[in-house]
């Protein structure tokens, strides 16, 4: 699965100014609902759903958060570099600046567990994370995010 599945042009925040975890995910939501016609707190009652399960801060200063809805027909991708890193409550305790949201349908089973585990994979590659860090450009983090996926095929 690439990530050019998941993730277009237009679901890129490059320099997102946020305060607090919640306040990051209420901004993924009210994103999300202009991308995928949700409401905007359909979205956000459904990543804060999963954030209390536990967070979703994967270490290294990223997040994956992620949910489900019924009404998508497929699974997208959000992603936002902070322009402050904000505390995550990440299972190593550091802040998170660089957050992927991801949303599925809900009969999306094995596909979210493959786009999660693409997304993990693709931003383990320290060297991708610090080209994203080092930029605040949309279109150049599209495309550093897409070039990885044909790096790594």
């Amino acid at each position: 699965m690439a990530l050019a599945d998941l993730l277009q042009p237009d679901a890129i925040i490059p320099a997102l100014k946020v305060n607090s975890k919640k306040q990051l995910l209420q901004e993924l939501a009210a994103k999300a609902s202009k991308l995928i016609n949700v409401p905007e707190r359909e979205v956000f009652d459904v990543i804060l759903q999963r954030e209390r399960l536990g967070s979703t801060g994967v270490g290294n200063g990223i997040a994956i958060p992620h949910g489900k809805l019924a009404s998508l027909t497929s699974i997208r991708g959000i992603f936002a570099r902070l322009d402050t890193a904000v505390d995550f409550e990440a299972i190593d305790d550091e802040p998170v600046d660089l957050v992927f949201l991801l949303l599925a349908p809900e009969g999306a089973g094995a596909d979210h567990l493959k786009a999660l585990s693409r997304i993990a994979r693709v931003l383990r590659d320290q060297d991708l994370v610090a080209k994203l860090r080092a930029t605040d450009s949309a279109n150049a983090i599209y495309t550093f995010l897409n070039q990885e996926q044909a790096n790594a095929a």
